[in-house]
């Protein structure tokens, strides 16, 4: 049992791990074109995003499923019931929160700052850097809740990834398979240990985020 849920939270940890990384990656540099550019369609653009960042998992999982099934356009790749399936899943229910909060966070700034930054001589790549240590405490809350989007999500991840054993099983959907089984005591030890992993990973988060302003 203990190394069943080794194994499983390592797994957790891969696949949420590596889907907030890509979704920062994207969502990042999005979201701060959509809160420092003015451009005709910017509202049907955050309108967009906005109803990204609520998005059904289940839904996610059907997009995705349709475009990796063998049939289907990606279907080639074989992604179809792996790791990989599942990252891509997390990384369309996450990209949006990170694109969202970013944008939102940026644009509390005070105005004045960009134009300031570029009345100093600061360049593009500079002025951005500099608004996003000013809004440091609002991008650490966007990789809080991509993290938490996904370290949670069960609909998707059992669609894509299929719950296998060895392969694709991970905490949320361990505990639903034990509690089907009625095997509620393994399913209240995946949760605490799912519950400590969030608890971990935000309490460093938000260290950092409460550390950021004596900075």
């Amino acid at each position: 049992m203990y190394s069943d849920i080794l194994e499983v939270t390592l797994l957790s940890v891969a696949v949420s791990g590596a889907a907030t990384l890509i979704s920062l990656l994207i969502g990042l540099p999005i979201g701060t074109w959509l809160a420092l550019s003015r451009f005709r369609g910017r509202r049907a653009a955050m309108s967009v995003v906005n109803t990204g960042m609520a998005l059904p998992p289940v839904v996610v999982g059907l997009l995705v499923a349709v475009l990796l099934w063998r049939s289907g356009v990606l279907g080639g790749l074989g992604l179809m019931y792996t790791p990989g399936a599942m990252v891509i899943a997390e990384v369309i229910i996450a990209a949006p929160v990170v694109m969202g909060l970013t944008a939102a966070g940026l644009g509390q700034l005070d105005p004045r700052l960009q134009i300031q930054l570029q009345g100093l001589g600061a360049s593009r790549l500079q002025t951005v850097w500099w608004m996003w240590r000013e809004a440091r405490l609002s991008l650490l809350a966007a990789v809080m809740a991509a993290f938490g989007s996904v370290i949670s999500e069960v609909g998707a991840a059992m669609m894509v990834g299929g719950n296998i054993s060895g392969q694709t099983r991970v905490l949320t959907t361990s505990i639903v398979l034990e509690t089907g089984r009625g095997e509620f005591g393994n399913a209240i030890v995946l949760a605490l240990v799912l519950l400590a992993l969030a608890f971990m990973v935000n309490g460093v988060l938000t260290w950092a985020q409460q550390r950021g302003p004596r900075a």
